[in-house]
């Protein structure tokens, strides 16, 4: 099953950056103003979804789906809400970080919601890579040059995280205090994080 993309419309800082994460098989969901991104991203749209209040709606050789203006949705909720009804199994979604806080926010929720439903899914900008860990164990690579985990779904407990300069062995991140914040990956190593019970934010910080 192809991987699907979901284009947002925050800011993206970094279009090589965010074109080595794509393949040539991903289907590609542009959400209004993410629209802007796709001749820099040079992926054109197999589906356009959005309200259009911040874009024209396009004439683009793509289905498009016009949302109302007044809805409970996101144009991105929305967006990844279509994928889900067709079946995707593994979403990237990127232009979905910076910009408005509640809209970076609601998009951090959507990582929750794949994960509730056993979906593989990823945020990208230009500083990191944005996962949920719950249970299956994740990794970070000595590229990264920092990782955090962050409790955002109550309590995790049994979180286990090794090869890293700060490691723990079954420990419990709450969502009042944010310790899990700026560890490092041992020189030439591979971190892993595993979680025992609940679930958290991983996110893999670039230099």
């Amino acid at each position: 099953m192809k991987r699907c993309v979901i284009v947002a419309g925050a800011d993206i800082r970094d279009y090589d950056l965010i074109r080595s994460y794509l393949q040539p098989a991903d289907y590609f969901v542009y959400c209004d103003s993410g629209l802007a991104h796709m001749e820099a991203l040079q992926a054109p749209a197999d589906l356009i979804v959005g309200d259009f209040d911040s874009h024209p709606v396009p004439d683009l050789p793509a289905e498009t789906i016009v949302l109302p203006e007044e809805k409970d949705d996101t144009d991105t909720v929305y967006a990844v809400n279509e994928a889900l009804a067709r079946g995707f199994e593994e979403f990237l979604l990127v232009g979905a970080t910076g910009g408005r806080l509640d809209h970076t926010l609601g998009n951090l929720s959507i990582l929750l919601k794949l994960d509730t439903l056993g979906k593989r899914a990823l945020i990208v900008d230009e500083l990191s890579e944005i996962e949920v860990v719950s249970d299956a164990p994740a990794s970070v690579p000595d590229s990264f040059a920092y990782f955090s985990l962050l409790s955002v779904d109550g309590c995790a407990r049994g979180v286990t995280v090794s090869d890293a300069k700060y490691p723990l062995v079954n420990a419990d991140i709450d969502c009042e205090y944010p310790y899990g914040i700026s560890n490092e990956v041992e020189p030439g190593e591979i971190a892993s994080v595993r979680v025992r019970e609940g679930r958290l934010l991983l996110i893999r910080i670039r230099e």
